[in-house]
Parts: structure tokens; C-alpha cells; sequence
């Protein structure tokens, strides 16, 4: 399930997403997207990077992706380099919120989130849990690379 996305002239077949330069044949799916956003995660030496496919659970978004970083310095950090490198793919977060603080990031991509927790508050907010539901994804990081 594709969020975000218009329908020209009516066709499913022309669908162009808001974060696309408009060639829908170069954009990568949402699942190749976030499946490097988790690979860039890694780069920096993300802890417990899990992806969810909540498509059959949630109409919210696609995926969640959760990361941990050591320190606030270290969760901003892994933020800021997800957010730069899926820029210059061309790939923009839709809302960025706790940036500042480095507590919880929260990068929205639209058909997907990217969670980059403080290990304190992801262990108690366990969004793994709440949505214990949701097919875990394995993430590929080899082939996520660009």
C-alpha cells in the first residue's frame, strides 16, 4: 500500500509521490527506501535496527523502522545521516521531529518512519511490542547500498 501518492489524470498507472522528481520508473519502492535507510542506520552503528512491515496492520504507513543510538549525540547523529544521504537520493522526510534533543527521532518519509531511539526510551515506549503484530523484515544491508 503506496501512501502519499496522486493520481494523475485519474490512472493508477501515472501514480507520482510527492518526494519523486516525477520518473516513477527511477524511484525506488518504499520497501528498497527504507530498507537503505536501515543500511545508513547500520553505517553509523545503529544497535537493535528492526524493520516492521505494519501494511497489513496499520493504514498509517508501510513500515517502521527503529534504531538505537548509545548516546543523544550518537541518535542525532544516525538521524542527520539518514536524513542527508536518502537527500541526495532524492528521498526527503515529509516531518522531522526531536532532532534537537536526540532523545527520539522520528523521521517521516510518509510510507515509512524511521524511529532512532536513546536505548532508555525505546525500551520504554517498546514500539517493537505495541506493534508486535507487524512481520518483522529482515534488512539487507549489502543490497541496500547504493
Amino acid at each position: 500500500m503506496v501512501r502519499g501518492t496522486y493520481w494523475a489524470l485519474g490512472s493508477p498507472s501515472r501514480a507520482f509521490s510527492p518526494h519523486s522528481t516525477g520518473a516513477t520508473n527511477t524511484v525506488p519502492s518504499s520497501l528498497a527506501q527504507v530498507q537503505r535507510a536501515g543500511a545508513l542506520c547500520l553505517d553509523l552503528k545503529a544497535n537493535n535496527v528492526v524493520l516492521l512491515d505494519l501494511d497489513k496492520v496499520s493504514n498509517a504507513t508501510d513500515f517502521f523502522l527503529i534504531a538505537s543510538g548509545t548516546s543523544d549525540t550518537h541518535v542525532r547523529a544516525i538521524a542527520e545521516h539518514v536524513v542527508d544521504q536518502l537527500k541526495k537520493e532524492g528521498v526527503r522526510p515529509h516531518h522531522v521531529e526531536g532532532l534537537a534533543q536526540g532523545r527520539w527521532v522520528l523521521l517521516d518519509y510518509v510510507d515509512f518512519v524511521v524511529h532512532v531511539f536513546h536505548p532508555t526510551l525505546r525500551e520504554f515506549y517498546q514500539l517493537e511490542r505495541l506493534w508486535g503484530d507487524a512481520r518483522i523484515v529482515a534488512i539487507d544491508a549489502e543490497e541496500a547500498k547504493v
